[in-house]
């Protein structure tokens, strides 16, 4: 199969060549390695390949024969490194299948490689110094989001269909809009996180991917739901399968829209024109559309420290935890700066300040789960910019505190972390794109709890009126110009 040939199927349609026989997996797998040589250079997204044992029979699985790239973070893959994007963790070997990875496996994909992610996952850009920065495939000057900006970047370049990513703060749906790509954030407990954790930041983090089409996204999200034994929450089963929401009319929807962010953060005029856009587009289709007031239900400021509190002293017992595994030193030769202070942050909170975090945390998940009684859905920009230059990040991190880099971050993305607080779904669709530059702009949609067949019907909806499938990026494994 030729490399035109392969961008031009998302995986569901890839397996259904399998499934025909029309092509083995042993040639898709080929194909994704030869467009992964093509694209890899230039935009640093795949940090690792290994020749697969995954052989899964032509049609035995809904996703049979789809080749696939995993985080570098969040998922253990027996016999495979998983580095967290860190010096710290260099080296290290996952001595078996976590339950993700099972459930990869049997879905049928065939994993033969891994992304990149900034350190521990901790950054909404993807520029670690273990692996170098990830860059923009539509603009190679850019950032691909983070932290799951490897996958974002792969995907959106060709790569592979769909790629796994992980969520804790908008981990998905930041690559997501940065790079052209749908990427939906589960209900918290939808995917189980086991068994080496039971939960990740509290909470906070979930399983998924980023892809191409809303039907992909939806078919691995039916292959890897459902609780594992001892997992310590888990949300209500789907009515049906989310593959048959994709094609399932929305019906007329309460939208409710918030154009700035929480916190006085406010959306630059390329972002807004795209909101105003999606706005009209989504009242064409028949839903009502009004301007929202949520309530975060916490000061923006004690948000913020909230946050830094709980996040970083999660991060502090992670590092001890890898430091005392590999028997390294906790310094600048193994963490980069801003991983560095937050660490030191998390060791200065004392318990009491850790469970205040915790009550704040339910305060904001209680206030926006009210909201949810006045509307169906939530729309706003993913992210009130376009995507940031690479090197934004780092620029004066030496000089942050824990708390201080992430403001950064917060302000980065002021949009997508309350909605892993309050563990609600919520998707980043793209939509519209820049007309000044050509950059992707992604929208933000969010429902209540456990209600993601709501929103994959919705982006169901939204594919077909305003198809984004011929948009590709410079970089393309297709070998022409993006437009």
């Amino acid at each position: 199969m030729q490399g035109a040939e392969y961008v031009s199927y998302d995986a569901v349609g890839l397996a259904e060549l399998v499934a025909r026989g029309e092509v083995t997996p042993a040639e898709l797998e080929a194909a994704a390695r030869e467009a992964a040589r093509a694209v890899n250079p230039r935009i640093n997204a795949v940090v690792e390949t290994w020749p697969t044992d995954d052989r899964p029979a032509p049609g035995s699985a809904p996703l049979a024969g789809v080749p696939f790239l995993i985080k570098d973070i969040g998922v253990a893959m027996a016999g495979r490194r998983m580095e967290l994007g860190s010096r710290l963790a260099e080296g290290n070997v996952a001595g078996a299948d976590s339950f993700l990875m099972r459930r990869f496996r049997r879905a049928g994909l065939v994993t033969f490689g891994r992304t990149a992610t900034p350190e521990m996952a901790y950054s909404n850009t993807t520029e670690p110094v273990l692996y170098g920065a990830t860059r923009n495939p539509w603009d190679l000057t850019r950032s691909a989001g983070g932290s799951s900006g490897g996958a974002g970047a792969a995907v959106a370049a060709g790569v592979v269909p769909l790629a796994h990513a992980t969520d804790a703060a908008g981990s998905i749906r930041i690559p997501a809009a940065c790079n052209g790509l749908f990427g939906l954030k589960p209900t918290r407990g939808r995917v189980s996180m086991g068994p080496g954790v039971d939960e990740v930041f509290n909470g906070l983090a979930v399983q998924g991917s980023v892809s191409r089409t809303v039907r992909d996204s939806a078919v691995l999200l039916d292959q890897i739901r459902g609780p594992e034994p001892g997992d310590p929450y888990y949300a209500p089963e789907p009515s049906r399968p989310y593959a048959e929401e994709v094609t399932r009319h929305p019906g007329a929807l309460r939208i409710g829209v918030l154009t700035h962010a929480w916190g006085g953060h406010r959306t630059t005029a390329p972002v807004a024109d795209a909101l105003s856009r999606t706005v009209r587009l989504l009242e064409s289709l028949g839903h009502q559309v009004e301007e929202a007031e949520v309530d975060l239900g916490a000061d923006w400021e004690e948000f913020l420290l909230a946050s830094a509190r709980q996040w970083t002293v999660n991060l502090a017992a992670s590092i001890d935890e890898l430091a005392a595994a590999f028997g390294r030193p906790v310094d600048s030769s193994t963490l980069e700066p801003p991983i560095l202070a937050g660490y030191h942050y998390g060791q200065r909170v004392s318990g009491a300040q850790f469970v205040t975090a915790l009550e704040v945390r339910n305060r904001v998940a209680r206030s926006l789960a009210r909201s949810f009684d006045a509307y169906d859905v939530l729309l706003t920009p993913t992210l009130p910019e376009l995507p940031v230059p690479l090197g934004t990040h780092a620029e004066g991190a030496e000089a942050l505190d824990g708390l201080g880099w992430l403001r950064r971050l917060f302000d980065i993305s002021p949009f997508t972390v309350a909605f892993n607080v309050a563990g609600t779904p919520a998707m980043s669709v793209p939509l519209t794109a820049d007309a000044g530059t050509g950059l992707p702009v992604g929208m933000q949609f969010a429902a209540g709890y456990g209600l993601e067949g709501r929103l994959f019907r919705l982006a169901g909806q939204l594919e077909q009126a305003s198809p984004w499938s011929g948009r590709t990026p410079a970089v393309w494994a297709g070998g022409h110009p993006g437009h």
